[in-house]
């Protein structure tokens, strides 16, 4: 573990002059914070950093004073420790530890520092959760099933090197987004005695359910969301809250309409059950609302009736009238304490910063049983840090590295849309060293999803492209969470379209202020980013270089290629492939490509099932057919998170600028 020495004095003040661009290698020095757990005055959180020996993300788990007196690590080495969880009484703490070489429970016992794994688990573990009288931890963790073969096969001879024998599928979705083709199995709910023993499993049946987990009062019962319909696999939307007896392994459904429910929580007095959902009416997006119920599943009721908000996360206090919520509102993520009568009241607009790449919303909470609050604190020039309501942030990461780097300013900006003069958020970063009396290049960064949005937070990327002398834009286009229902909903059935229109519109607008050299402008983007710049260079040529990042190409192929191939057909498109192909190739940016003279880079991860690698290679066929200046470049052992590895994340970010450098 690095940087322990700024915890010990106040750094003195760096003027401007001894500051240095911040550098590719830089990446490696980030640390951000995620994950509080509040209790009383102190803090537990998780404290993410980067292993450049190993080239991977690292995490331990610390902790801090309210007051952000008394900051120390609770574990240290070169693993992954995470998801701290305190027991009831506070004298044990869970968490997660793969420093055996697989995911395990370890339990800390508080008063002296010991430290012991919990059970030899064989396949890992996530969601742990205490029971109420301290005594069991309930997890979640995959259950694998030996593959069976269709037709028999004669057995190997003793000594023999023959082939592998061939997994048969006969499931409609077969591949695991973000991992690829994996394990045959499940994932189910197990239990383990708190002071170590043998982990039982509790669910069972070919469904998945990897939700959080929340137990009855007594014990007795764990409930959970999870799609147990026999259509599970045609509608990976319908999920319903249940019951499962810790005994017997009964689960009983305690919701039944079509849409999603998920993220149970008992009320203290073990009465009733928040929870989150939406009715399912087929919309490109939904937003989550609030309900409660009886425990028995009875008189459901939304609490969010009314309000056109999205939430996230639920935590109760002592109180069995009032939760803490998380959501986000024209992109800064917030707290609120929301009564059971509708009136809800914001504990802090700073919520997030948990993104290194991108300036992606989101971020944690946590509240105690006495309505303390902590969350992570996100800024456009630091990752995220830990703050508490009422004493502010309590935590600086960063102060070793960020306050010596020239950073790039970012300032907010507001127009409005060619296409219906609809309003667009967005943010522009302008190099450390901006000079009002030069003109610049621009760099239009589009954000995936569509449905997910930027903030004003921290962005190693685009602080990167800006210290190679850009300007970056990047906005909030229709479709972008956080300004409502009907605002995210605007792609329904039509995109990519007209949010061509709004990225557009922001970059006249960001020509219109001044400074940007017309002549130099740049478009790139990953995932919907990478569909929507693909697209875009099919309708305009006014951009020098593009670098398309894991896009979707071609819906023809995309939505059956695809992990994500069941929520396309049916909540991106009104109809199936076979039924309206044309609408499908409509929207396809290979349809555009004739159109396109752009030099154009193409980046995938070779192991992407979400945007598979042959939607690239498809467009980069064709631009070569075509004449047009292109490279594809492979990211060998890359999911869609094609920069989750520190020098992935430099990967991409150089081969882009150097693209772009190489046609100013």
């Amino acid at each position: 573990m690095k940087k322990l020495v700024f915890l010990l004095f106040i750094l003195p003040t760096v003027s401007f002059a001894e500051q240095k661009p911040f550098d590719y290698m830089d990446v490696f020095e980030l640390e951000w914070a995620t994950d509080p757990q509040i209790r009383g005055d102190n803090v537990i959180y998780v404290r993410n950093f980067m292993d450049i020996m190993k080239d991977r993300r690292r995490s331990n788990i610390w902790q801090i004073d309210s007051d952000g007196n008394n900051h120390r690590p609770m574990t240290t080495g070169l693993n992954n420790m995470r998801s701290p969880r305190l027991s009831p009484d506070g004298s044990l703490l869970a968490y997660l530890s793969n420093e055996s070489g697989k995911t395990q429970i370890m339990m800390r016992f508080m008063d002296s520092g010991e430290t012991f794994e919990l059970a030899q688990l064989q396949n890992g573990a996530s969601n742990i959760s205490w029971s109420p009288d301290g005594s069991y931890i309930a997890f979640t963790a995959f259950a694998p099933k030996e593959p069976e073969t269709y037709a028999p096969l004669p057995s190997a001879p003793k000594g023999a090197e023959w082939a592998k024998k061939p997994v048969v599928y006969d499931k409609t979705l077969f591949t695991r987004n973000g991992s690829g083709y994996g394990s045959l199995g499940n994932d189910h709910i197990f239990v383990v005695p708190a002071l170590g023993g043998t982990a039982r499993q509790i669910t069972s049946g070919e469904f998945n359910h990897s939700s959080s987990l929340s137990w009855a009062k007594d014990g007795s019962k764990i409930y959970f969301s999870a799609n147990r319909h026999d259509d599970h696999i045609d509608e990976p939307q319908n999920s319903e809250i249940y019951s499962v007896d810790v005994n017997s392994g009964e689960i009983v459904a305690l919701t039944d309409r079509f849409g999603a429910d998920r993220s149970p929580a008992v009320s203290p007095d073990g009465e009733m059950i928040a929870y989150l959902g939406f009715d399912d009416v087929r919309s490109e997006y939904h937003n989550s609302h609030l309900y409660v119920m009886n425990i028995d599943g009875s008189n459901k009721r939304m609490i969010t009736d009314g309000m056109d908000i999205n939430v996230e996360s639920i935590k109760w206090t002592s109180r069995n009238n009032e939760i803490y919520i998380a959501y986000s509102e024209q992109s800064l993520g917030k707290v609120a304490k929301l009564s059971f009568n509708g009136r809800i009241s914001d504990v802090t607009d700073k919520v997030g910063g948990t993104s290194v790449g991108r300036p992606y919303g989101g971020g944690d909470f946590d509240v105690d049983e006495r309505g303390n609050v902590a969350f992570t604190i996100g800024s456009v020039h630091d990752q995220s840090n830990i703050a508490v309501a009422g004493e502010g942030q309590i935590t600086d990461l960063n102060a070793d590295l960020l306050p010596h780097r020239k950073l790039a300013s970012v300032e907010e900006i507001n127009y409005k849309s060619s296409h219906d003069n609809i309003d667009i958020q967005g943010w522009l970063m302008k190099p450390a060293d901006f000079d009002a009396s030069k003109k610049y290049p621009l760099i239009l960064e589009i954000h995936g999803g569509p449905i997910s949005h930027y903030g004003p937070y921290f962005a190693a990327e685009m602080q990167l492209m800006a210290s190679a002398g850009y300007m970056v834009l990047y906005v909030n286009q229709r479709g972008s969470t956080s300004y409502g229902e009907d605002f995210a909903n605007l792609l329904h059935h039509n995109y990519p379209n007209y949010d061509y229109d709004d990225v557009m519109s922001g970059v006249d607008h960001v020509i219109g202020m001044g400074n940007v050299d017309e002549d130099r402008l740049y478009i790139a983007g990953g995932s919907n980013g990478g569909i929507l710049s693909s697209w875009a260079i099919g309708k305009t040529d006014r951009f020098k270089a593009a670098a398309v990042i894991k896009p979707l190409t071609n819906w023809v192929t995309g939505v059956l290629n695809s992990a994500l191939a069941r929520f396309s057909f049916r909540y991106e498109f009104a109809d199936a492939l076979w039924d309206n192909p044309e609408e499908y190739w409509k929207r396809s940016p290979l349809s555009l490509v004739g159109n396109v003279t752009t030099p154009t880079m193409l980046m995938t991860g070779e192991e992407d099932v979400t945007t598979p690698i042959g939607e690239s290679e498809q467009y980069y066929q064709a631009l070569k057919m075509k004449g047009v200046e292109t490279i594809l470049v492979r990211i060998p052992g890359a999911g869609h998170g094609i920069a989750n590895r520190p020098s992935q994340l430099i990967t991409k970010t150089q081969h882009t600028i150097k693209w772009f450098d190489d046609h100013k």
